[in-house]
């Protein structure tokens, strides 16, 4: 019986990133094709050079129609998403995070996001 796409493609893209992965990228765990944990080191240069951030994405079989869910898992959260941007200068919260941490979303993928600099 033939595997379902998203398995095949989970396959082929978990082999591409183990054999050829980007600098700093290492998957820790993709025992299951549900969850995958990748462990990310801040690139040199950056507001985050040689910091450690462990994400989960988890899998759906829609995927890859569907895209993941990706999540922080703590304690290797930075203090905002936008500012992991290597164009980024300063590590800030936005000028709304009160707002949007009140009214959040149990998934990001749920969250309609509002960016303040157009420029970035």
């Amino acid at each position: 019986m033939a595997k379902p796409l998203f398995t095949r493609r989970l396959t082929k893209e978990l082999k591409d990133l183990s054999l050829n992965p980007p600098e700093g990228v290492t998957v820790e765990d993709a025992s299951t094709f549900k969850s995958w944990v990748i462990l990310i080191v801040g690139a040199p240069g950056t507001l985050y050079e040689g910091e450690h951030f462990k994400l989960e994405f988890h899998f759906t079989p829609s995927y890859p129609l569907e895209s993941p869910e990706v999540l922080f898992i703590k304690p290797y959260i930075p203090i905002h998403i936008q500012s992991m941007l290597s164009s980024c200068t300063k590590k800030e919260l936005p000028p709304d995070n009160d707002l949007y941490v009140r009214n959040a979303k149990s998934s990001p993928k749920k969250t309609s996001w509002a960016f303040h600099d157009d420029t970035v």
